[in-house]
């Protein structure tokens, strides 16, 4: 943990506009989109092993968290609508997303744009199929 970050002051999470508010002790205050804060979890699902094993994450328009858990006092762990809840978002983490939100967030559009892929859920799992009798 970089000793220069500051410290959180308070966190909020807005259900209905499915945002992260998250101010910090140097008066600096970010509203994470879920959305946002799902396709760039931190975690081994998302992120890969290693550079260049990134998983883009599609299909995340709809997300929201539905349980917030502290871990220690360096950061939180997300649990998200959709099951996901492997992130350790620790406060350096959260103020670099702060920082830089805009720019990750081009740069995400850009890989699904490339990629071909979806903000956009697509349907559960069988949801199209026809029932057996």
């Amino acid at each position: 943990m970089d000793r220069n970050t500051p410290q959180p002051t308070e966190i909020k999470l807005h259900q209905k506009s499915r945002v992260l508010e998250i101010s910090f002790a140097d008066g600096k205050a970010f509203q994470l989109p879920c959305e946002f804060l799902r396709v760039y979890s931190p975690s081994a699902e998302a992120r890969g092993h290693g550079p260049g094993q990134e998983v883009l994450q599609t299909g995340k328009k709809e997300v929201g968290i539905t349980h917030i858990e502290p871990v220690g006092t360096y950061a939180i762990q997300l649990v998200f609508s959709d099951g996901h809840d492997t992130g350790i978002y620790s406060w350096d983490l959260l103020y670099e997303y702060g920082l830089n939100q805009e720019a990750l967030w081009q740069e995400y559009l850009a890989r699904l744009a490339q990629s071909g892929a979806s903000r956009e859920p697509g349907p559960a799992p069988y949801a199209q199929r026809p029932q057996s009798k």
